[in-house]
C-alpha cells in the first residue's frame, strides 16, 4: 500500500514538473515577442525550465526504481540488481521511454545553463524537448495497455491529451510567474501580461478542443461506450471529479478571456492598472490550483482499473 501511494505521488510530481517544463517553454516560444525575450521575465522562464529539467531527472530516477520493484514483484528495493534495470530499460516500452525522457531533460538542463545570459533565448528548442519528455509519460499509463492499431490510436490520443494539458498548465504557470514578479506593476510587465493574455485565446481554444476530443477517445478505449459503474467505482468517481474541476477551469478561463483581460487593457489605457492586475492574478492562481488538483486526480486514475475490468 505504501508503494502504491509513493507511485501516485511520483506520478503526480512528474505530471506537474513536465507540464510546467513543456508549457512554459511553449509559452515563451509563441507568446513572447522578440523584444520581450531579453526581458527579466524571459530569463525567469529559462530559470524555471532549468529547475523543472533538473527536478524531472531526479523524479525520473526515483520513479524507475519504484517501477522496477513493482514490475519484478521484489519485496525490498535491495533485491533489485543492475541486471533487472538493464532488462527493463532495453526490453520494455516503459524503460525505453524513460531513457528518452532522461536524454530530453538532460539536454534541456544543459541548454538552460548555457544560455541564461544570452539575449536570444531558445524557447522553441526547450518546447520540443519538453514535448518529448512529457510524451514519454504515456507509456506508463493506460495508453500503453492496447496492442496493434488500437494501441497506436490509444497512445496517440494519450500523447495529444498530455501535450494539450501541458500547454494549458504550463501557460498558467507562465502567467502566474509574470503576474507575481516584483516588477509586475511596471508598465513593461503589464504590457507583456496584456499582450500574452490576449494572444493566448487562440491557442486556448485549440487546447480545449484537443482535451475534449482526446478525452472522449481515451474514455471509449479504456472504459468503452458505457457509463455503467461510473458513479459506483473509485475510477468513475475520480473521473467525475476530474471533469468537475475541468468545468471550473473552463469557467475561470472564460472569465479571464472575456472579462478580466479586456478590463486590464482598458485599465492600461487609463494608466491605473494595479487593481486589474491583482484581480487577474487571483483568477490565474485559482485556475492553476484547480489544474494541480486535476493532475493529482490523473496520477491516481493512472493506477486504478476502470469499471468492468
Amino acid at each position: 500500500m505504501a508503494d502504491d501511494w509513493l507511485n501516485i505521488a511520483l506520478r503526480f510530481a512528474l505530471y506537474v514538473d513536465l507540464t510546467i517544463l513543456f508549457g512554459v517553454s511553449l509559452f515563451g516560444a509563441y507568446a513572447l515577442r522578440p523584444d520581450h525575450r531579453s526581458s527579466a521575465i524571459a530569463r525567469r522562464y529559462v530559470c524555471a525550465i532549468g529547475v523543472a529539467a533538473a527536478s524531472g531527472i531526479v523524479l525520473s530516477l526515483w520513479s524507475i526504481v519504484v517501477t522496477a520493484k513493482a514490475m519484478t514483484g521484489a519485496a525490498k528495493y535491495a533485491e533489485l540488481t543492475s541486471h533487472v534495470f538493464g532488462m527493463m530499460l532495453s526490453s520494455t516500452a516503459v524503460g525505453i521511454g524513460w531513457m528518452v525522457r532522461i536524454a530530453a531533460l538532460a539536454a534541456c538542463l544543459i541548454i538552460a545553463m548555457c544560455v541564461r545570459r544570452r539575449q536570444t533565448l531558445p524557447f522553441s528548442i526547450f518546447a520540443v524537448l519538453g514535448a518529448v519528455a512529457l510524451a514519454t509519460v504515456a507509456w506508463a499509463g493506460h495508453g500503453a495497455m492496447d496492442d496493434g492499431s488500437r494501441g497506436y490510436v490509444h497512445i496517440t490520443a494519450d500523447i495529444a491529451h498530455l501535450l494539450a494539458a501541458g500547454a494549458w498548465v504550463g501557460s498558467l504557470t507562465a502567467f502566474v510567474l509574470l503576474a507575481r514578479t516584483p516588477q509586475a506593476a511596471s508598465l513593461e510587465s503589464v504590457e507583456i501580461l496584456n499582450h500574452t493574455s490576449n494572444g493566448f485565446a487562440r491557442l486556448g481554444t485549440l487546447i480545449v478542443a484537443t482535451l475534449l476530443a482526446t478525452g472522449v477517445v481515451n474514455y471509449l478505449l479504456i472504459v468503452g461506450p458505457t457509463i455503467d459503474g461510473l458513479a459506483t467505482s473509485a475510477y468513475g468517481v475520480l473521473l467525475l471529479a476530474k471533469l468537475a474541476m475541468f468545468g471550473l477551469m473552463l469557467g475561470l478561463a472564460s472569465a479571464n478571456r472575456y472579462l478580466l483581460s479586456p478590463q486590464l487593457e482598458i485599465a492600461m489605457r487609463s494608466g491605473d492598472h494595479a487593481g486589474a492586475v491583482m484581480t487577474l492574478r487571483r483568477s490565474l492562481i485559482t485556475e492553476a490550483s484547480l489544474a494541480v488538483i486535476i493532475l493529482a486526480l490523473v496520477a491516481w486514475l493512472g493506477v486504478l482499473s476502470p469499471p468492468g475490468t
